[in-house]
């Protein structure tokens, strides 16, 4: 059943690119293909979409409830003019740079994300993924062995902390980022700070559809309980080595109106450099975690 949609795998082992149905307007039989292709490929690529925020929204909640429902990532402000290197939310915004899994820090991880892009440099920019279940798979034995029991903290504050960003500026960027997000309550300041219990996730994540394993990684984890904090540091280091390179990562240069939507249980991902002289606008929405498979556990492993 094709419903109009074609679905191209790219050369990684992850990926694709669908063209034919518009994502504003689905049938039935095409959001089923959609579903279909987005589990098997992870990271699905729709070009030319250029969808309202609304639109956006309404295709993010097809796949579950939404965490966010869609806020300007970029360095272009309201008026046009743009941010520098030195503001909190580009600040903030230099650790999106860094290979990771969405929301992997709160509570709830995150199950999807879209972004579409509005407005993109003319060299930079790019954004990668890279594909965990593979990653996983072509792992020896041993190390298998050796990680299958391990969990991880997983912290914003703590992956900021490593690239030299301190609590009160990376608080400051997170508030400057969701001032405009209608899913968060306006007396929710509070939720910039640091928690004081992060969450603990396993180093390996079955995906609870597919049923595939995953490394489950990314520059938030830290503090493997069992240990000490340079064994956990240079482990966490050398999987995500490993993981993020050929064939499992998948580079996409954006166009104005292309739409992206990756699955966060089983992939990592990172923003590309760019010149901040030329605006960078993207909208992002996501999909929140199923709370009996994307919940925290309860405690070490």
């Amino acid at each position: 059943m094709d419903a109009g949609v074609t679905v191209r795998p790219t050369t990684a082992t992850l990926g694709a690119v669908v063209t034919g149905p518009r994502l504003g307007d689905l049938t039935e039989n095409q959001w089923r293909a959609i579903e279909a292709a987005f589990h098997q490929h992870a990271v699905l690529i729709f070009p030319g979409q250029h969808l309202s925020d609304e639109q956006q929204m309404a295709f993010g909640a097809r796949f579950g409830e939404l965490s966010i429902e869609s806020l300007s990532f970029g360095n272009q402000r309201d008026d046009g003019t743009l941010r520098d290197a030195n503001d909190p939310l580009m600040r903030l915004f230099r650790g999106n740079e860094g290979w990771h899994t969405d929301s992997s820090f709160q509570p709830i991880s995150a199950k999807a994300s879209i972004l579409s892009a509005r407005t993109v440099p003319t060299k930079g920019g790019e954004t990668e993924w890279a594909d965990m279940r593979a990653a996983f798979e072509a792992l020896d034995v041993a190390t298998r062995d050796r990680i299958a029991g391990l969990a991880a903290y997983h912290s914003l504050y703590h992956s900021q902390s490593a690239i030299g960003e301190g609590e009160d500026t990376t608080a400051k960027g997170l508030a400057v980022l969701h001032a405009g997000d209608r899913t968060r309550s306006p007396d929710s300041s509070a939720g910039y700070r640091q928690a004081n219990s992060p969450p603990l996730r396993p180093l390996v994540k079955v995906h609870p559809v597919t049923g595939r394993p995953a490394l489950y990684i990314g520059r938030h984890a830290y503090g493997i309980p069992g240990l000490d904090p340079e064994a956990s540091r240079r482990l966490l280091a050398d999987l995500v080595d490993f993981a993020c390179r050929p064939p499992r990562v998948h580079t996409h240069r954006w166009q104005p109106g292309d739409v992206v939507i990756w699955d966060n249980r089983c992939v990592l991902h990172r923003a590309r450099p760019w010149s901040l002289d030329e605006p960078r606008v993207m909208h992002h929405t996501r999909v929140n975690g199923n709370p009996a498979t994307e919940s925290a556990l309860a405690e070490a492993a």
